[in-house]
């Protein structure tokens, strides 16, 4: 990255907003985030996007992905609680990582690093949403070739980046009924958005609940969870609220090693 990022090109910002510019004008409200994520991958060097947003440590949710591989590279580092994304959110500044194959960013991330490369993906670009210290989510970019944004490129991925900030506290806003317009439509897509937030954290409650710990601790239980099944922690998630799924006290780990789903062997409690 360079030592100081000079000011914005006006072609450079004409560029950037004409693309979304035309997004705030579609009728199809309810594809919105996934232009969203089209018009990133238009205006950059990329090979894909995706737009997490989060209202706290223990729960992100992915808002929208520009294809599969975006998706799930989004919900490895969900899962792992580790990568560019995450550590974006921390810093409340830009995570540049242009070769995911070796050097500083394979050691920074190792097990994250691993399994994005396992994806076909070499390099990643996360910018947090958000004003100042205050990040509601990440814009991520990804390439499938190892390789730095030119300063140019990064110049166009922060002005994307404030677009897409700005396209989520109003889209937002208009879903609590403060911005006219197709308010049903934007609803639909926001909630839909919100779904996995809700679910991984009332999917922590639970455990909060059944081992006796803090969110943070419940979380992380999650992570591990998923991590030794190759699993994600949504999915996860899902199987707590069913009750399919519950943990034990670390204690009781042992003891309960081997056993499988309620209902499968005895108990059938899995940790």
């Amino acid at each position: 990255m360079p030592d100081r990022i000079q000011p914005f090109d006006v072609e450079d910002r004409r560029r950037v907003t004409e693309a979304f510019t035309a997004l705030a004008s579609s009728s199809e409200v309810q594809r919105v985030p996934e232009l969203l994520c089209a018009a990133c991958v238009d205006l950059l060097p990329v090979t894909g996007a995706s737009i997490s947003i989060t209202g706290s440590r223990t729960a992100r949710a992915l808002w929208c992905a520009s294809d599969d591989t975006a998706a799930r590279l989004a919900e490895a580092q969900y899962t792992l609680g580790d990568g560019p994304c995450q550590s974006a959110l921390d810093r409340a500044a830009p995570v540049l990582a242009p070769d995911l194959t070796q050097g500083p960013d394979a050691r920074r991330w190792p097990v994250f690093a691993h399994q994005a490369v396992e994806l076909g993906v070499r390099a990643v670009f996360s910018l947090p949403l958000g004003a100042g210290a205050l990040a509601i989510g990440t814009l991520d970019l990804y390439r499938d070739t190892a390789g730095a944004l030119s300063p140019r490129d990064l110049r166009i991925a922060l002005l994307a980046r404030d677009a897409v900030t700005f396209a989520v506290l109003n889209l937002e806003a208009a879903s609590d009924g403060f911005v006219s317009g197709d308010e049903a439509g934007v609803a639909s897509w926001v909630d839909a958005a919100e779904a996995d937030h809700v679910e991984v954290h009332q999917a922590v409650g639970m455990v909060m609940v059944q081992i006796g710990v803090d969110p943070e601790q419940a979380l992380d239980r999650l992570r591990a969870h998923a991590f030794s099944e190759g699993r994600t922690v949504t999915e996860v998630a899902q199987e707590i609220l069913a009750r399919t799924l519950r943990f034990q006290p670390e204690a009781d780990d042992n003891q309960r090693k081997g056993r499988g789903r309620l209902g499968d062997e005895g108990d059938g409690d899995r940790s």
